[in-house]
């Protein structure tokens, strides 16, 4: 980009910078510990410095960037013992989230969240890994949004960005789909039975297998 057609500094110059780079570290471009030096993304995503550098403070508070003292920034590691934490408040909230919406959805939410239940299932029998994640992914939004807690669904949204190099891992790991599959199948059939306590309760199930896998 021409550098006179470069957004100036401030929330201007910020917006963009971190909408490419956010959706870089989400889309699994860049390894944990990568560093990200200035002008390096500046040229890259055609932004200005002064943009890259607001984006990456305010990445750093979302949990994706680390700032090192004299060293720069660098896309933050998630530990085993860290997803692991984020994985049980994930529980709490997702819980809620699940018993909400098995009283406040639709007929046509519901059927939404069956026919999402029948593509996960044609994708774990097509071996399609990546496909069945990106489902997994979606379900798990379409809840939040049809519960209709959105303070629970945008805590959500800044925990579950900080796993997505785990979610990657889990997806790509042999017979992990297969699993996980009759758990969710288990969430939407107590959504759609209208059971707040069996919804909680099919999330819980669900999350605490994805501990035990990230702890094997």
């Amino acid at each position: 980009m021409p550098k006179e057609a470069r957004p100036g500094t401030g929330e201007q110059a910020k917006q963009p910078a971190l909408t490419r780079l956010r959706q870089a570290i989400l889309g699994g471009e860049m390894a944990p510990a990568q560093r990200l030096v200035e002008n390096e993304l500046a040229e890259q995503f055609g932004v200005t410095r002064a943009g890259i550098r607001a984006a990456l403070i305010a990445l750093a508070s979302e949990g994706l960037v680390e700032r090192i003292r004299n060293r720069g920034s660098r896309v933050r590691v998630v530990s085993v013992e860290e997803a692991v934490a984020i994985t049980e408040c994930r529980m709490v909230l997702e819980g809620l989230c699940a018993a909400e919406a098995a009283v406040a959805a639709s007929e046509e939410e519901l059927t939404e969240l069956a026919d999402l239940g029948t593509a996960m299932s044609k994708a774990v029998a097509d071996g399609e890994p990546m496909t069945y994640s990106r489902l997994n992914h979606e379900l798990h939004g379409r809840i939040g949004e049809i519960s209709g807690q959105q303070v629970a669904v945008e805590l959500l949204e800044r925990l579950n960005a900080q796993l997505v190099r785990h979610r990657f891992q889990l997806a790509l790991r042999p017979g992990r789909p297969q699993q996980s599959l009759s758990e969710h199948l288990a969430m939407i059939e107590a959504i759609r039975a209208r059971d707040p306590q069996a919804a909680e309760a099919a999330v819980r199930t669900h999350l605490a297998g994805v501990i035990d896998a990230l702890r094997a």
